[in-house]
């Protein structure tokens, strides 16, 4: 990459651009037929995208959720050039991925939590000192961003450690270190979080906030983990089958998925509560569903002061994970 293009730097509004985009992938069918099977192939198309529109605006922080499947990789491949749409159209930094690769990339950073870039065998440093040649960074920025990187993420401790010695979390600090050093203005992030435990997991998520709230960056992220999503961004997309279920806010998001909420008890046997779904008990603990507009919350509350032996009540909103699980069912229906 010595010597990309620097053209088209000039400042862009619409960081993410999807209109009536169409991916279909060809897969191969295997059977009991073999013979029949290396003769006359069977396929079957999937359609991964499926007249998908999207527009991600400058400085947004968008979580990208939905089941396997349901073409969130093949978005961010679409994304970085990696991919071709079958129909539609993709810009990205107001750059045609496919023909502007290059230029793009100079102002996209891209992250998938189960690849590294790092060499294996050498120091973390020796890895980014590589990408500032063969990108061409200057020293004014490379400095810039690895101090950046350092600071934000704590690389000291290990940025002289051989990459194989470095825990998962560490390895993932310093892939999101070395994503950074040619200061991207969009940064795409399949599943950062992905088996980091519950300390690396913290930081991972402070410091996209802190990224994006003090640099300004765009940050697209997925992950498997709702709560991530719904802590760390402002709005959230979520795809089914191909297709954009839902586009907003997480109470937006609740609004779709109805107003259900938990109430629990703490009394020494399961009371029966009208108008409430018992979900579980645990240590003297029980708790229940229910909806706040057949059932206000005074009259549950009432009632509950009639119980015996009453020790406490916590009234929370049902788990976001809970909340987004019913919605996939109800879309693949």
């Amino acid at each position: 990459m010595k010597n990309m293009a620097r053209s088209d730097t000039r400042q862009w509004d619409t960081a993410v651009e999807l209109h009536g985009v169409c991916k279909t992938f060809r897969q191969k069918q295997t059977g009991d037929g073999l013979p029949r099977n290396l003769l006359h192939p069977v396929y079957s198309e999937i359609r991964a995208l499926d007249r998908v529109n999207l527009t991600i605006y400058r400085g947004e922080f968008v979580a990208y959720a939905g089941p396997n499947g349901a073409g969130k990789s093949t978005t961010f491949k679409l994304l970085c050039g990696m991919l071709g749409a079958d129909s539609g159209t993709v810009r990205t930094c107001g750059l045609d991925p496919l023909r502007r690769r290059i230029p793009l990339m100079r102002q996209t950073g891209v992250l998938l939590g189960s690849r590294t870039e790092l060499w294996w065998d050498h120091p973390v440093i020796s890895s980014f000192k590589w990408k500032k040649e063969v990108w061409d960074i200057d020293e004014k920025t490379y400095a810039r961003q690895l101090d950046l990187a350092v600071d934000m993420l704590d690389l000291g401790p290990f940025l002289h450690t051989f990459a194989r010695e470095l825990s998962l979390g560490q390895r993932m600090r310093a892939d999101l270190g070395m994503m950074l050093l040619h200061d991207p203005q969009l940064i795409l992030l399949d599943e950062p979080t992905l088996g980091l435990d519950v300390l690396a997991k913290r930081r991972m998520i402070d410091f996209l906030k802190s990224l994006h709230r003090e640099q300004g960056r765009t940050i697209l992220v997925t992950s498997h983990d709702l709560d991530d999503l719904t802590e760390m961004a402002q709005r959230i997309v979520m795809l089914a089958q191909g297709r954009i279920a839902f586009d907003g806010s997480l109470p937006e998001l609740r609004a779709v998925a109805g107003s259900a909420r938990h109430v629990t008890v703490d009394c020494p046997a399961c009371p029966a509560l009208p108008g409430c779904t018992h979900l579980k008990s645990e240590q003297g603990r029980h708790t229940f569903s229910f909806n706040p507009a057949m059932l206000p919350v005074g009259d549950l509350l009432a009632a509950i002061s009639r119980l015996p032996d009453v020790r406490d009540v916590q009234l929370s909103d049902a788990p976001i994970e809970g909340v987004i699980a019913d919605l996939y069912r109800s879309w693949k229906a």
